[in-house]
């Protein structure tokens, strides 16, 4: 199977609801075989629910999707046979060692015991953890524990690779790890569906991208295209007084388009089509006697992304939503 000549996924008007709560609302999707596919969006977008319904684990209440050529309704078990997923949660047992999770998982399934045990010290060396291979894996780091996850995954290669959020909550050391993992799995012919809240990291890894929101696709193309669509650029400005951040944000807003307030209080962004609309804002602060203590143009993060398409910021996900992702 080579990358682009088959789709690994086909969906048609996928959707799911919770109770009151929808949680996809039609979503199509068509992924090529062989590559790394992005599905991008904030906490509560449906990316996790979409996922459950590719990997059989929850049955959608309408459309339909082909994974690997089997209809996930119909032929689940076929499905489940070719894929493997990393979910948000640790897999693995705390109470066992790394090599332990490994050797067992094999044996689960149909290994013998010496083909086991050589498969597990074949991930964990591959996986870069071989020297704690033997330590309770209670007492990994977040990362170690997410490459364990992974490697748990793919004791048997999947044709298919589900990564839900496998970077979430590491650090930049760890999550490059992760990243160099996933490449490894396509170049020896996985395909992966990679769920991300990170633009960074779909555009270090996807060669396609589906954007979700609140359940629904609403853009899709290579990372390119989707930064692209929102700007070429993006305008990052930290002021030296936190309390005037309201009046850049109105000024901003006047002069180059769409305000995104950062989590720092002093910062803010407005994504930019070129430097010169940039250049336009920042003497605008200027102009109004805002002190500005440093500003960069750079590309367009995730919040911009989302303000660009959507009108509004990446928000938190209601209590039910994220009630579901953690069922």
């Amino acid at each position: 199977m080579t990358a682009g000549s088959t789709l690994a996924i086909e969906a048609t008007g996928l959707a799911k609801s919770f109770g009151d709560t929808r949680a996809v609302a039609g979503i199509d999707l068509a992924v090529p075989a062989g590559t790394i596919y992005g599905m991008l969006g904030p906490n509560g977008a449906g990316k996790t629910t979409t996922i459950r319904m590719l990997a059989t684990i929850v049955p959608p209440d309408a459309g339909s999707a082909r994974v690997l050529g089997h209809d996930v309704v119909a032929e689940g078990d076929a499905v489940r046979g070719l894929v493997s997923l990393t979910g948000q949660l640790a897999s693995v047992d705390e109470e066992l060692t790394g090599r332990e999770n490994l050797v067992l998982i094999g044996r689960l399934l149909g290994h013998r015991r010496a083909a086991a045990r050589a498969r597990a010290d074949e991930l964990l060396e591959a996986f870069g953890i071989a020297d704690a291979a033997g330590k309770l894996v209670k007492h990994y780091s977040g990362g170690m524990r997410r490459r364990l996850d992974i490697a748990a995954s793919i004791v048997v290669t999947p044709q298919l690779a589900f990564l839900d959020e496998p970077t979430t909550g590491l650090d930049p050391r760890s999550r490059g790890q992760v990243w160099e993992i996933v490449r490894a799995l396509v170049a020896e012919g996985t395909t992966v569906l990679l769920c991300t809240q990170y633009l960074e990291e779909a555009d270090q890894l996807a060669d396609g991208i589906v954007v979700i929101d609140h359940g629904r696709v609403i853009a899709e193309g290579t990372p390119g295209q989707l930064k692209a669509s929102v700007g070429t650029g993006a305008l990052h400005v930290r002021l030296l007084d936190p309390t005037q951040r309201a009046a850049a944000a109105r000024i901003l807003e006047a002069a180059v388009g769409s305000v995104v307030l950062e989590p720092d209080p002093a910062a803010l962004s407005a994504v930019c089509p070129d430097a010169g609309l940039a250049a336009l804002g920042v003497g605008e602060l200027g102009r109004a006697g805002l002190g500005i203590a440093e500003f960069s143009l750079g590309q367009p993060s995730l919040d911009e992304v989302f303000l660009g398409l959507t009108g509004h910021a990446a928000e938190e996900p209601p209590d039910a939503t994220r009630e579901e992702q953690a069922s």
